[in-house]
């Protein structure tokens, strides 16, 4: 289901979600427990990539929910929500992508609406009658 060119909310956001959490376990994962702004990026990635294709709300949902992830489970690493200057910079960085992503998913329906029309459908001619003149002759 789209909405102006757009994922419906109801789709983008349990897909974001999903996708988030997955960027995260891939990154802790590929070793990022140690540096744990390499989750913040791909949670990033996914944050800016989820708001080109579904509706703004959606968008900052994951965006709250991605930095609720890494927040938990990558910086305080209990499960625990932690609000430090670390978590801060986190979420400015996802609030950033999820702007870029906005902008960018904007420019590029605009694109698309603004570029070439498509071709009229050409609608074949009707058959024309068999010819008076033709007998059918029946198979014995």
């Amino acid at each position: 289901m789209r909405t102006e060119g757009r994922l419906a909310g109801g789709f983008g956001f349990p897909l974001g979600c999903a996708a988030t959490v997955a960027a995260a376990i891939a990154a802790d994962l590929a070793g990022a427990a140690a540096h744990p702004g390499y989750s913040a990026a791909a949670v990033a990635v996914v944050v800016a990539a989820v708001a080109v294709i579904t509706t703004p709300l959606a968008a900052a949902g994951v965006a709250v929910v991605g930095w609720a992830v890494l927040s938990g489970f990558d910086y305080g690493r209990s499960g625990d929500l932690l609000f430090d200057a670390s978590t801060g910079w986190v979420a400015l960085v996802l609030a950033g992508a999820l702007v870029l992503g906005l902008v960018s998913g904007a420019v590029w329906r605009a694109v698309r609406q603004l570029g070439p029309a498509a071709p009229p459908a050409a609608v074949p001619l009707p058959r024309r009658p068999a010819e008076p003149g033709h007998r059918r002759v029946a198979s014995p």
